[in-house]
């Protein structure tokens, strides 16, 4: 289905109105072809743009001396009723596009700064206390004390919280690219763009946003810890990679790079074992260890074991085979066999279920956009309908 283009679906996947499995897949088509990025990244102007129109209503008896003339037919004979709506149409067209000009020129005069807002106490740009906001440009990092906090605009594409004791620098602003370094602290991101736009480098790897909510937390030693509450992250470094959905969280270590993703609701003795899974360097740890995240799993936490198939050594792969389809039934075209040979078209047609299987809540993702497009809409049409 995923083989080909998928424009036609740009503005469901904004919406959030597609499955949880195809939202990933078309998250996944939007990371690797440039033509279908341009055509969400069109379908994001167009909400942004008529969320910004401003309508304003025309004085009463503007509308009553109009109505008047036209009743009474003095000025002039009546004119085809079709007329009038193509007319506002053709105004708001030109009102959007104008606003995509000025939002244009806004961007490129914004291109190497991002604005910054302090939420609380006294945040820092280079060593530069902010007032009430500022300018991230390049380069720059912005640092919090115990009492401060700030909020920064990622150019057009969302926002970044900081939390109070963390430092973050800002890398790359450009069309193809959004870059953050956060060398320690805590942000919260709520990111609409398409993959591979925002990224925020971490001493223990890189978060790639998918279009989504999460949290990052960098500790004084390099570790990293995730939590995704809308969409999906994808957490890399050099060629380990985990992709994180809603509702879970992965670890990061300086040198290895991302964990196994969890669901946060997973027991404690399965979350336990599984950081002495993926960080010890103890072979007989991480025997028992597996062995516990085994028996403790659930269904939704097939996920999990999915990531443990080309983790764990050969000869422990048919014991997280048996567990996973225990869970989850495999699709028909996996088998056994393919799976322990780690069959790259059989590991993908797996994980598909199990992102259906784990309740990913796709539709939740853009909420807010689709909230505001709603409410464009009124305003639109409120316009049209004062006569």
């Amino acid at each position: 289905m995923f083989s080909h283009h998928v424009t036609s679906l740009s503005s469901q996947y904004f919406h959030g109105e597609l499955t949880a499995a195809e939202d990933h897949r078309v998250a996944e088509h939007l990371r690797v072809c440039g033509a279908c990025r341009g055509e969400y990244e069109a379908v994001k102007a167009g909400v942004r743009t008529a969320g910004e129109i401003k309508v304003i209503s025309a004085p009463e008896s503007v509308w009553d001396k109009v109505i008047s003339n036209l009743d009474g037919g003095q000025l002039r004979a009546a004119r085809p009723w079709f007329l009038r709506p193509l007319a506002i149409a053709a105004a708001i067209v030109l009102m959007v596009a104008v606003s995509l000009l000025l939002l244009q020129q806004h961007s490129s005069d914004q291109s190497s700064h991002w604005n910054v807002a302090r939420v609380g106490g006294v945040p820092r740009i280079d060593s530069e206390d902010i007032a009430e906001s500022g300018k991230l440009g390049v380069g720059q990092w912005l640092e919090t004390d115990a009492s401060s906090r700030a909020r920064i605009e990622v150019a057009a594409i969302g926002e970044v919280e900081i939390d109070p004791n963390s430092r973050v620098r800002l890398l790359e602003t450009n069309s193809e690219e959004h870059r953050l370094e956060l060398a320690r602290g805590r942000l919260s991101a709520h990111i609409s763009a398409p993959p591979k736009l925002f990224f925020v480098n971490t001493p223990s790897g890189v978060a790639e946003d998918l279009g989504c909510a999460y949290t990052l937390e960098v500790d004084n030693d390099g570790h990293s810890i995730l939590h995704v509450t809308l969409g999906w992250v994808s957490l890399q470094l050099t060629d380990r990679e985990s992709s994180v959905p809603a509702g879970a969280a992965c670890v990061m270590k300086p040198g290895f790079g991302p964990g196994t993703p969890y669901f946060e609701d997973a027991s404690e003795l399965f979350r336990a074992a599984l950081l002495k899974f993926d960080f010890s360097g103890n072979q007989e740890d991480r025997k028992s260890a597996l062995a516990t995240i085994l028996s403790e799993a659930r269904a939704r936490d097939a996920m999990t074991l999915w990531y443990l198939l080309l983790r764990v050594d050969p000869c422990c792969r048919p014991a997280v085979y048996d567990r996973m389809a225990a869970l989850v039934n495999p699709p028909p075209d996996v088998t056994r066999e393919g799976i322990l040979n780690l069959d790259a078209r059989m590991l993908d047609l797996w994980k598909s279920r199990l992102s259906i299987k784990a309740d990913v809540p796709a539709k939740k993702v853009h909420s807010f956009w689709k909230k505001l497009w709603t409410e464009t809409l009124g305003r639109i049409h409120g316009f049209e309908g004062k006569r």
